[in-house]
Formats: structure tokens, C-alpha cells, sequence
């Protein structure tokens, strides 16, 4: 993987007050932000994602939990610890992603450079693995 997935997000406050984390779009990350969504209330243990995006590019953070996110290029596996909010993790187009969920109470919060569609969506890893090997995408897009 040609670069650092994991971002630190930016934090404001005290041990007094507390702590406001935050990111801006296409600022600390390189899109503007479509749609937000979040996942909670899954039984530890679960996995989750089982899929890759053909154009999608969203920001994974975890604002509550443990939550361990495997993105795959179709070449490399890399496993990723959301396990705190001042956390964050990139996910852009052609990567497949397993998610595990690590404790219990965890939740996932997206933020999603387009609006939903199916058509996007990249469900069967070998289809996956094709697209890959054709050259769908380039990473540098």
C-alpha cells in the first residue's frame, strides 16, 4: 500500500473541559463529504464490510470501541486498529475491507465521499481480485 492509511484527527480542549476531535473536507481529507452514516449495536465478534467500492472514498473513525479494519489491495492485507477518537482511517477507491468488531458498545462512524449506490459496491471478492488484476483503478486517482 503506497501510503499511510491511519490519520490523527485534530484536537481541541482539556483534561478540565474535555476533548473535541474533528477533520474538515477536502482539507484533512481529499473529498467533500456526501453522506454520513454510523454502525452500533453490533455483537462483539461480528464482521462486517466484505466489500470494496469501485469510486467511493470515505473516512472511518471510532468514536466509542474497538474496532479492527483489514483493507486489502488484492495484493496486501493490512490490519488497522480504530480504537480511539482521535482516530481515523482512510479508505479510498479499490480497496476491500473486513471489519471486526473487538468491544462491546463499539460504533462506527463513516464519512462518505458520494451519495449510496448499489452499482458502486464490489461484493464477491473474486470479482474483486479481477478488477484488480485488470487495472480498474490506480490508486493515484
Amino acid at each position: 500500500m503506497s501510503f499511510d492509511h491511519l490519520i490523527q484527527l485534530r484536537i481541541n480542549g482539556s483534561e478540565d473541559a474535555g476533548y473535541l476531535s474533528f477533520f474538515e473536507a477536502e482539507k484533512d481529507i481529499p473529498f467533500p463529504i456526501k453522506r454520513v452514516y454510523y454502525t452500533y449495536n453490533v455483537p462483539v465478534g461480528t464482521k462486517r464490510g466484505m466489500h470494496a467500492h469501485k469510486t467511493l472514498q470515505q473516512l472511518l473513525w471510532c468514536p466509542y470501541g474497538e474496532i479492527e479494519v483489514i483493507l486489502d489491495d488484492g495484493k496486501e492485507k493490512t490490519s488497522y486498529l480504530l480504537d480511539s477518537p482521535e482516530k481515523a482511517l482512510l479508505v479510498l477507491k479499490g480497496y476491500w475491507r473486513n471489519l471486526y468488531w473487538k468491544k462491546e458498545g463499539s460504533v462506527l462512524c463513516v464519512a462518505a465521499s458520494d451519495y449510496y449506490d448499489e452499482d458502486d459496491y464490489i461484493r464477491d471478492y473474486d470479482e474483486f481480485i479481477k478488477y484488480v488484476k485488470e487495472g480498474y483503478w490506480s490508486y493515484e486517482d
